[in-house]
């Protein structure tokens, strides 16, 4: 019964003694995540696997900075707001693009029913045993909105018991904790984080910040009643207090990143409240045969202080699987459920998701077959003192995949879905909040293939892919306040991922993560706006991410990150005739580590050479992003 959490400590153990040895050793990793377990070689998929130790490692302040820092995953603070980032992978943007990735933790969807983006804050970094990244598929388990893939994390269940602390420059603050025991029938885990800044923008003329704080913590339990039954609970909650700071001219971003916004709101004061509770069971029919049920209930309040708007978020979910696995064939069929609601003052909408499923895959010496079916009912609802409306869409996802092991250390893969998404409950809605109308869901059809090639010292992977999309979704902004969500009538994008991890001696290694992108609009007309062959805004063509890491001696780890993504139009120009283009990306970072059997110090400073960088909604308007060095120190201390 508790094979797959052994299998998952056992493998964590060996990936966490890399550092530990005098020379550095790779291996593929096992795909615990998915609905049919794999590894990095036989998967069908292209896939990003990072463990615990590559976070511990990265020192980063929360998922977001990891997932920009270290994958294929382009992360940018929304339009400031450094708790809730915008999330972009396959060139769908960065305005919708965290609409086309569903996250999971630990199953459970962290996807909105609004145009809210994942708050990947509220995970301490510190609880992650591993991020599991599908790229381009996903969609008959993932469901609604995999289009670009999926994101799932799984926290701990083990024996760790460590706290952290570190400090830094413009007042940082963090504290974090995890407390875990695991045996083979009982385990039980808890964490917690609490971090706070005093802000690097001024949002006043008194010389008032942006300042920020969250708290974070959960609880998880598990203890097997019998050989066949094992019984989880867990809950889990996120406090956080944050000012943005807003909108910059070129003139003023040039001259002055850290001043005061001259909009006519120059910064935003936002709280947001969430509070989850969950239950699961796993029964073990036979050998072959296995049940799993996970359900939730979260509670959540967005407060926009500066504006006077709440919103009251009521949400339950249910996931369940019947799993035949053989050393032949493994077989995967399911229900899963997603029922939330919005409510404000003046109304409430819902978005309530009904889905069937079923994913198999077969084994036949060296090839592994893969296919599965998804066939999902949304329900709209949307209730005012003046409208009451409803509406129904039947969608229907697939995949096929196949993998051939050229040898032990070698394979080739392909595969396709066809995913959707259908639209988030913000997009009926026009600027000024008045409900226009329902819009059609999106469809696309994914092709990739790849070759991966892992040896004890080199992790080589590469991937093609080809993306046909119909009803893509974005924002047609008519004027200052003005505009309508719709859809691009045809389009479509393409690229390449290229990842590769080698262990130069027992010194050095290096990582490097390489992403080409193309995202065209094939056929869209607006009134008098044509963007018909245009690009689609907010996506860099080339993104490149660089560690190179230098152990001088078991216990010291330096590790130099560089950063690039090419220059893009700004988020707004669906012409592609503004003036001015979103600039480059350029960041450095530098870490140290000294670590010992039961402690660790570290020092940090991010963005070395003190580049500006900012996010482009328009021209003269630009959101200052990590433009300014900062630097961190702190201690660990594992019991």
């Amino acid at each position: 019964m508790k094979n797959s959490i052994k299998t998952s400590l056992v493998l964590a153990s060996l990936i966490g003694s890399l550092y530990a040895q005098d020379t550095v050793t790779l291996e593929p990793l096992r795909i615990d995540s998915t609905a049919i377990k794999t590894d990095e070689l036989r998967s069908t998929d292209a896939v990003e696997v990072y463990t615990a130790e590559d976070i511990q490692k990265a020192h980063v302040q929360n998922v977001y900075e990891f997932l920009n820092q270290q994958t294929s995953i382009v992360t940018m603070p929304s339009y400031g707001n450094p708790f809730s980032q915008l999330i972009d992978l396959h060139g769908y943007g960065t305005s919708n693009g965290n609409q086309n990735v569903v996250v999971t933790v630990n199953g459970r969807r962290l996807n909105s029913i609004d145009s809210l983006a994942q708050l990947l804050a509220s995970i301490s970094p510190s609880s992650i045993a591993r991020i599991e990244i599908i790229k381009s598929s996903g969609i008959v388990v993932g469901g609604d909105g995999a289009n670009a893939g999926v994101i799932n994390i799984t926290t701990k269940q083990n024996n760790d018991k460590e706290v952290a602390f570190y400090g830094g420059t413009y007042g940082t603050a963090d504290g974090s904790f995890y407390f875990g025991h695991s045996d083979d029938r009982f385990s039980v885990s808890a964490s917690g984080e609490t971090q706070k800044s005093d802000g690097t923008r001024y949002i006043d003329s008194s010389g008032n910040k942006d300042k920020n704080k969250f708290s974070t913590g959960t609880f998880n339990l598990s203890y097997a009643l019998t050989q066949k039954l094992e019984l989880r609970l867990g809950a889990s909650f996120a406090r956080t207090d944050v000012i943005y700071a807003s909108y910059l001219t070129k003139n003023a971003y040039n001259s002055d990143p850290t001043q005061k916004s001259a909009s006519f709101y120059p910064s935003t004061h936002q709280l947001f409240d969430t509070d989850t509770l969950s239950a699961g069971a796993d029964y073990y029919i036979d050998d072959a045969f296995a049940l799993h049920i996970d359900a939730s209930h979260e509670k959540k309040k967005s407060d926009y202080v500066t504006y006077a708007s709440v919103s009251y978020y009521d949400s339950d979910s249910v996931k369940t699987s019947l799993d035949y696995i053989t050393k032949k064939v493994s077989l995967s069929i399911g229900y899963d459920g997603f029922f939330g609601d919005r409510k404000s003052s003046s109304d409430k909408t819902g978005k309530n998701n009904n889905a069937g499923f079923v994913m198999s895959e077969f084994y036949l010496g060296k090839a592994t077959f893969k296919a599965g079916y998804r066939l999902e009912d949304v329900a709209y609802t949307y209730k005012s003192t003046s409208s009451d409306l409803n509406k129904h869409v039947l969608l229907h996802g697939g995949e096929l995949g196949y993998n051939y092991a050229l040898d032990k250390k070698s394979s080739v893969f392909a595969n396709y879905s066809h995913s959707y998404q259908a639209p988030d409950i913000d997009k009926f809605f026009d600027y000024g909040g008045t409900f226009n109308s329902f819009i059609s869901p999106m469809e696309a059809n994914n092709f990739t293939f790849g070759y991966n090639n892992i040896t004890n010292t080199n992790k080589f992977k590469i991937s093609f892919y080809y993306i046909d999309l119909k009803n893509e979704i974005y924002y047609h902004k008519t004027g200052a306040f003005t505009g309508e969500n719709t859809n691009i009538d045809k389009s479509h994008k393409y690229g390449a991922d290229l990842y590769d991890k080698l262990v130069i001696n027992k010194h050095f290694n290096v990582a490097l993560n390489y992403n080409y992108v193309q995202a065209l609009i094939d056929d869209e007309k607006m009134g008098s706006d044509d963007y018909t062959n245009k690009k689609l805004p907010g996506v860099s063509d080339h993104s490149l991410k660089a560690t190179l890491c230098y152990l001088p001696n078991r216990n010291t780890t330096l590790a130099l990150t560089q950063i690039y993504r090419s220059e893009a139009y700004a988020a707004n120009d669906f012409n592609n005739d503004f003036s001015q283009k979103q600039d480059a990306y350029m960041n450095t970072d530098l870490s140290v580590t000294y670590a010992k059997k039961t402690w660790e110090v570290f020092a940090k400073i991010n963005n070395l050479f003190n580049q500006k960088n900012g996010l482009w909604v328009q021209d003269d308007a630009i959101y200052p992003v990590n433009f300014t060095t900062t630097a961190t120190a702190g201690l660990k201390l594992r019991f």
